[in-house]
């Protein structure tokens, strides 16, 4: 099995999804090529690293995103729901992730928004991946296609791929028309024949939230190029081993 590993909002088995900590866990991991993390606005603009539009669930923080400044964002405890380990751990901004994670682990970036929501957040996040260089080290995703859209328009140099939880038979066509290579899709929706349909039109296929060991082998015997994205990369490593020694 040699299908790559993206590690979901970082290592998030091991460490609070969308922290530096899980981040970092998986940085650390040099079979691991990727990271999937999810980025918001706060009020001032600055983008941050959280999964939800609201705060409850994963800070200590009440209201949504949007409402509090990076400064804020960034002083609330998003580890202590996780374990008393974590206590403290912050909210991270995207400045923070691209500082620790380029030239280590590639970024796969997917943009909140519905279209309304942060209208400004396709300029916001290009101006941080730009300051550090990583046009090349980065996937930006959204389920949104006009996000995608408008990031193209802005940049020739970033990737970018549509989210899906669904098929279709047009989404080759769909993508081109979008300038988009890539295809961030549940894992659930795909076989042999849709993975080769997408293969052949030169589209890179991300397989999401593939946690259980069955589902694992299941993805990775359809062909050895999806990316499986995952909150248990040392799941992937074992299997991984499992296929080198048989």
């Amino acid at each position: 099995m040699r299908n790559p590993c993206v590690a979901h909002r970082g290592w998030s088995s091991r460490a609070p999804e969308n922290t530096m900590a899980a981040i970092r866990l998986a940085i650390a991991d040099p079979d691991v090529e990727w990271i999937e993390i999810d980025v918001h606005l706060s009020k001032d603009h600055i983008p941050v690293v959280i999964h939800d539009y609201t705060l409850r669930r994963t800070t200590n923080g009440r209201g949504d995103v949007k409402s509090l400044t990076a400064d804020e964002l960034t002083s609330l405890d998003a580890g202590h729901w996780y374990s008393q380990k974590y206590q403290g751990e912050p909210v991270p901004t995207l400045e923070q992730v691209l500082r620790e994670a380029v030239g280590r682990c590639k970024l796969n970036i997917e943009l909140k928004t519905d279209g309304i929501r942060y209208p400004m957040i396709e300029q916001k996040v290009l101006g941080c991946i730009q300051a550090y260089r990583a046009e090349k080290e980065v996937v930006i995703t959204s389920f949104h296609e006009g996000t995608l859209f408008r990031m193209r328009k802005l940049s020739s140099q970033i990737r970018t791929g549509l989210i899906i939880d669904g098929w279709r038979n047009t989404l080759p066509k769909e993508l081109k028309e979008l300038g988009s290579d890539f295809l961030s899709i549940g894992y659930s929706r795909l076989n042999k024949e849709r993975v080769a349909l997408l293969k052949n039109a030169g589209i890179q296929v991300m397989a999401w939230t593939v946690n259980e060991k069955r589902a694992i082998r299941k993805i990775a015997a359809l062909d050895p190029d999806i990316m499986i994205c995952t909150n248990y990369p040392e799941r992937w490593h074992e299997l991984r081993l499992q296929s080198v020694i048989s």
